[in-house]
């Protein structure tokens, strides 16, 4: 993999990663309940979705 391809794998999961936060981020505290998420671990979860 050539460097500017790695970098671009990197700049896309970061995309990635900041989309889910924000969508996860977006839900009404109802929403969040029913789905068993706390706000504070949004960022966690966002990075499991990407980075696994």
């Amino acid at each position: 993999m050539t460097m500017m391809t790695s970098l671009r794998a990197r700049l896309e999961k970061r995309a990635k990663y900041r989309r889910t936060v924000n969508e996860l981020s977006a839900l009404s505290e109802a929403d969040m309940r029913d789905l068993n998420i706390a706000r504070a671990d949004v960022p966690r979860i966002a990075y499991q979705a990407v980075y696994g």
